[in-house]
């Protein structure tokens, strides 16, 4: 049985198996089983919310330069599926509305906001009270400053701090904020650390589990979820009934 409430998110969708942040790799995360998918936001030249990684899109595409230097139009026209493996020429990088409506009501979407124009935590938020999906949504991200402005313009919406290591100074800034999670790296997830988070009512979510060992490490010592590259196999290991504490 999967722990109640435990989040195996896909990271970037099944991105093991599937380009990241494609239709192909979230359509692959729901067939093995994920009900949450993970995704990164930025800005086109033109204002619209699209759904990649990197600030350029030079690695995950047949294109170069900045995602903000291209408009809608010549960020969908980009092959995103090629470099990932010939059988996925084609793949297109998406739009945040696109992915809301595709997976509504199939998956809690966790949006990193990665991108740093103004703006685009706000334009998040209105796209996702737009859809009608701000119960399936989650904002997080690394920049402390896009957390305060969804906080003060969408506080509706769970937040939670990408952190490589929790400090003193983190926890009391999350809480000071009314953040909903903390989200610290997977390496240094401990039942001590979780104990102490949980303590303060955050959820703890884990990043950067890059090997099974570490996916292992963050179930067993309590954690409330993780993102992970291959959905498959943390879903495996939750349905064999692992010990937690």
């Amino acid at each position: 049985m999967t722990p109640p409430g435990f989040m195996a998110i896909a990271h970037r969708g099944a991105s093991s198996y599937a380009p990241e942040n494609t239709f192909a790799a979230f359509d692959l995360a729901i067939a093995m089983g994920a009900r949450h998918i993970e995704l990164d936001v930025h800005f086109s030249s033109d204002g619209h919310l699209v759904v990649i990684h990197d600030d350029a899109v030079n690695r995950t595409t047949d294109g170069a330069g900045p995602v903000t230097g291209h408009s809608l139009a010549a960020l969908t026209a980009l092959d995103a599926g090629a470099w990932f493996d010939p059988r996925f020429k084609g793949e297109r990088i998406p739009t945040l509305g696109a992915v809301l409506e595709r997976y509504k009501g199939r998956a809690h979407v966790h949006v990193e906001i990665k991108g740093h124009s103004a703006g685009l935590a706000q334009k998040t938020a209105d796209l996702v009270r737009a859809r009608g999906v701000a119960g399936q949504v989650t904002i997080t991200s690394f920049q402390i400053a896009k957390l305060e402005e969804t906080r003060a313009y969408a506080p509706e919406l769970p937040t939670g701090w990408l952190v490589g290591q929790v400090s003193d100074a983190s926890i009391a800034q999350a809480r000071a904020m009314g953040l909903t999670q903390l989200c610290p790296r997977a390496d240094t997830v401990t039942p001590a650390l979780v104990s102490r988070l949980h303590a303060e009512r955050f959820v703890v979510r884990a990043w950067g589990v890059a090997t099974e060992d570490l996916m292992r490490q963050v179930v067993t010592a309590g954690a409330d979820g993780m993102t992970v590259n291959f959905p498959d196999k943390l879903l495996a290991y939750l349905a064999a009934g692992p010990l937690r504490p």
